[in-house]
């Protein structure tokens, strides 16, 4: 049963909250089993409101409670990242196989004055001409699994960091080197093959342990991405200095 609410819960849901026990304080713990509960319950908009009425606790807990667990509780997102990393490697990923960390970066839209490190950042989802747009600019990290019951690959994510501008944040490379070394050094003896859209990308690099990988461009040899389709390339022309005259016969 869902702690102070007559609200059943699957076993097998309940036994995977419980790895993340550990860290959270009790009170806090219960808040947030009853948020992921409506963050997999909720149809619509996964908001903290959204959430709770997922859950059937819009009437029963104070929208309060809910806030005050992501403004001031303590926990540790980037140690509940580094668990779920665990958690998923352990149950989704063959012993001895490569962990596959993609990592990119998309930008979450927001306005306003009060919208914490809200800049202008490349948006490559725009429409229009101007790839740009106003928000808060993230790097995500995200192991890549192949599930049974789908053809293309699954990516979860795990690690989270927000640029900041002028701030040693800002730098995306840097913020994706740190997540790198940090699921690193949480999953001990597994290797990790770092992804990025940019052949550049050299975050993921680690001596002996971890390699980047691209979209597979010829020029890099790096692998393609996974589920990604070939790229296909048209035979080059020849210059019109090797290019040989078309073959005229004049009528007798």
């Amino acid at each position: 049963m869902l702690p102070d609410v007559m609200l059943p819960v699957p076993a097998s849901l309940a036994s995977l909250l419980a790895v993340f026990g550990p860290l959270f304080t009790a009170p806090s713990f219960r808040t947030f089993h009853g948020l992921a509960c409506g963050f997999l319950a909720q149809t619509g908009k996964r908001t903290v409101c959204g959430m709770l009425a997922g859950a059937g606790l819009s009437r029963a807990w104070s929208h309060d409670r809910a806030h005050r667990f992501f403004a001031r509780a303590r926990w540790s997102p980037g140690e509940l990242g580094l668990a779920v990393a665990k958690l998923v490697v352990a149950l989704l990923v063959p012993a001895g196989a490569p962990v596959t960390v993609a990592i990119d970066d998309t930008l979450f839209r927001r306005r306003g004055k009060k919208v914490w490190a809200a800049s202008w950042f490349h948006d490559g989802s725009a429409p229009g001409p101007a790839k740009t747009g106003y928000g808060n600019n993230w790097v995500i990290a995200a192991i890549i699994v192949w599930l049974p019951a789908v053809r293309r690959p699954i990516a979860i994510p795990v690690l989270a960091k927000l640029v900041i501008k002028d701030t040693s944040s800002a730098s995306r490379l840097w913020l994706a080197r740190r997540m790198a070394e940090s699921l690193a050094g949480a999953l001990p003896g597994r290797s990790i093959r770092g992804c990025a859209r940019t052949p550049r990308c050299t975050a993921c690099r680690q001596p002996g342990r971890a390699g980047a990988a691209g979209p597979g461009r010829r020029e890099t040899g790096f692998p393609p991405w996974p589920g990604s389709r070939p790229r296909r390339r048209s035979p080059r022309s020849p210059s019109p200095a090797t290019a040989r005259p078309p073959s005229c016969t004049l009528p007798r």
